[in-house]
């Protein structure tokens, strides 16, 4: 089970993970309230929305065209910072779909990298920042190895969803020292960052959509 994913199964891995962001909208703009302006689940709605908009109008049927595409989407969408980091990611990703032959768990892992490597190249923020990046890195050190300990897809996207859940949560405890955050210093703490919630939850949506 889930040795390989094609173009079909990955259209349904982001049309989970687009359902569960706007979902959780409105827990995204509370999480967002306690340190920032409040309108972080109406940007990510809008990436969402435009990964759904962009998978509909799709006649290509060519996974690696597809996320570019949804790449360019996120990136003109009028979503604030959220737009150049989730548009970078897709990106990304699109630039390490090979381009023949089945995208098994280690080819789906370098997609994933290739995605996170252009992602970070629009952020300085490190682990401990109190920011996405504390959900996304421990996430993909765990579909890597995984990957590199021979599990399939699945099970590496489990792997990294419980990782991405614990970096999010890791958050609360720090400081930040990014966005509109860090101007309010120690009242921050005991906040779960929501950029960091709503990359874990797109972790967990992959993980759902392929089950």
């Amino acid at each position: 089970m889930s040795e390989t994913v094609n173009y079909d199964s990955v259209v349904t891995m982001l049309t989970t993970v687009a359902n569960k962001l706007k979902d959780n909208r409105d827990h995204l703009s509370q999480l967002d309230s306690a340190t920032g302006d409040g309108d972080h689940g109406t940007a990510i709605a809008k990436v969402a929305d435009a990964i759904v908009a962009t998978i509909e109008k799709d006649e290509s049927k060519e996974l690696k065209k597809l996320l570019k595409d949804i790449g360019w989407a996120a990136m003109s969408t009028d979503a604030g910072s959220t737009s150049p980091l989730y548009g970078s990611l897709f990106m990304g990703m699109s630039e390490a779909v090979p381009e023949e032959g089945a995208i098994d768990c280690a080819a789906f892992a370098t997609i994933m990298e290739s995605g996170i490597a252009k992602l970070r190249k629009n952020t300085k923020a490190e682990v401990g920042c109190k920011t996405m990046i504390d959900t996304i890195v421990p996430a993909m050190a765990a579909i890597r190895a995984s990957a590199d300990g021979g599990k399939n897809i699945l099970e590496a996207l489990t792997d990294g969803a419980e990782a991405a859940d614990k970096g999010a949560e890791s958050t609360k405890d720090m400081l930040a020292t990014f966005g509109r955050a860090k101007n309010i210093g120690e009242r921050a703490r005991g906040h779960i960052d929501p950029g960091a919630t709503s990359m874990a939850i797109l972790f967990t949506g992959l993980k759902e959509g392929l089950e």
